[in-house]
């Protein structure tokens, strides 16, 4: 979620909250880099036909035998927030005609799959490239909520979820990023209907509700929230008290989340190549879940 006219909208409800838990600390694990696979404006949909799952021959470190793909493909037909300004590729060189190939890329932070770091809401707050690295490698949680998304746009991951799951899998540990699977993902190939705006120009579309924000970083002590749509908040909110109550007690989130219903709902570990320029409110980011 980033529009140019969100942060007018949240700034008075910012400034009354206390900044919790803002470090300065190590500098995080750099970005893994953009790939467009072709120099013609495809959509970014059909460059993610690669398997959901891959199998790894042999054995990965600490006995992974899976590695998943958390991520979609950027490019310039990607659904962003809107007032945001759409990516654009243009071509600088290519094999053929000088001798090696490049690009030149112009983009949101806040375009794909992405990152929100602390600074994002909060002034003076953590930026995503002085996040500490130790906080880019958690055990993974999904909480899937996607039976209800499939009649309800407006279905918020709440506090009886986090229950619900409790009751199944064991309290969620400490340290963990947890992640809403609503299964919007499906609509990418209709970015209208990824946005989803009604006649009155307000966006449906799933999100965590406050309370459970509120609840996963007071007694949960999570390290950071993701989700498989544009924004932490359902997209009607105009309080995005969500984005507020998790970014301001010092941890990050992840929009826009690929595969999640892939990936068990625990057992799994996250691996976040987040973004690192400087005083970046967030960035594209790489995501992985081990298995």
């Amino acid at each position: 979620m980033c529009s140019p006219e969100v942060m007018s909208k949240v700034h008075e409800a910012v400034s009354r909250r206390r900044l919790l838990g803002q470090t300065g600390a190590a500098a995080a694990v750099a970005a893994v880099g953009v790939s467009t696979g072709s120099l013609s404006v495809r959509s970014a949909r059909a460059q993610d036909a690669s398997p959901v799952a891959s199998p790894v021959a042999g054995s990965l470190p600490g006995g992974f035998s899976q590695i998943v793909d958390l991520s979609h493909t950027h490019g310039p037909e990607f659904p962003m927030y809107p007032g945001a300004v759409q990516m654009t590729i243009e071509n600088l060189f290519t094999v053929a005609d000088g001798g090696f190939y490049k690009n030149l890329l112009t983009l949101d932070e806040h375009t794909g799959t992405h990152m929100d770091s602390p600074a994002h809401f909060v002034e003076g707050g953590t930026t995503a490239d002085r996040l500490p690295v130790e906080l880019f490698l958690a055990p993974l949680v999904v909480i899937d909520i996607s039976e209800r998304t499939a009649t309800d746009d407006d279905a918020e991951g709440t506090v009886d979820d986090i229950a619900a799951w409790e009751a199944t899998n064991g309290p969620i540990p400490a340290g963990a990023f947890v992640a809403l699977y609503s299964g919007w993902e499906t609509r990418l190939d209709d970015p209208a209907g990824y946005i989803n705006l009604d006649a009155d120009s307000v966006q449906h579309y799933p999100g965590w509700a406050p309370e459970a924000a509120a609840f996963l970083v007071e007694d949960r002590d999570i390290v950071g929230a993701g989700v498989d749509t544009l924004s932490l908040d359902y997209g009607a909110s105009t309080d995005f008290a969500s984005h507020v109550t998790l970014l301001s007690a010092g941890k990050y989130g992840i929009e826009n989340l690929a595969n999640l219903g892939t990936v068990p709902a625990t057992g799994a570990t996250i691996v976040v190549g987040g973004p690192k320029h400087i005083d970046a409110s967030g960035g594209p980011t790489r995501a992985l879940a081990l298995i």
